[in-house]
């Protein structure tokens, strides 16, 4: 994966992300990174434990999971992958870019803070949970 620059505008359209203000999305880009994946670019994976957040900004990934590829965009409820809700699910998976596409990673310490702030994730962050548990079958 290579860096990439997060534009403001860019991300207030992102599904994840339209509901925020201005300076919230400023304190996103402030507080996470953005990457470049090319298809076929693991991104994370289950191992990597739950340290880390992903969201898919653009493009497309698709969460390998029981010898089954289950594909997701940025609009639906598998656009964001880890932390530790997540890996308390205890399922293997791995999460792999399917085209050419952009993802941030946020540090949960810092997801923990904005959500602490307010910031407008819990729908997402629910609609994602009960995919992953359907998927995973807990």
């Amino acid at each position: 994966m290579k860096p990439s620059v997060t534009i403001l505008d860019l991300l207030a359209k992102t599904p994840f992300f339209d509901k925020l203000a201005r300076a919230q999305l400023q304190h996103v880009i402030a507080h996470s990174k953005e990457w470049e994946a090319a298809p076929g670019t693991e991104i994370s994976n289950s191992s990597k434990g739950p340290d880390n957040f992903w969201v898919l900004l653009d493009g497309g990934w698709q969460i390998e999971h029981g010898g089954r590829a289950y594909a997701a965009g940025h609009a639906d409820a598998a656009k964001w992958y880890g932390g530790e809700v997540f890996h308390a699910l205890r399922a293997t998976s791995r999460l792999v870019a399917t085209e050419t596409s952009y993802v941030m990673r946020i540090t949960i310490a810092d997801l923990d803070e904005m959500l602490k702030e307010g910031f407008a994730f819990d729908r997402h962050l629910r609609e994602g949970l009960r995919y992953y548990e359907a998927l995973f079958g807990s």
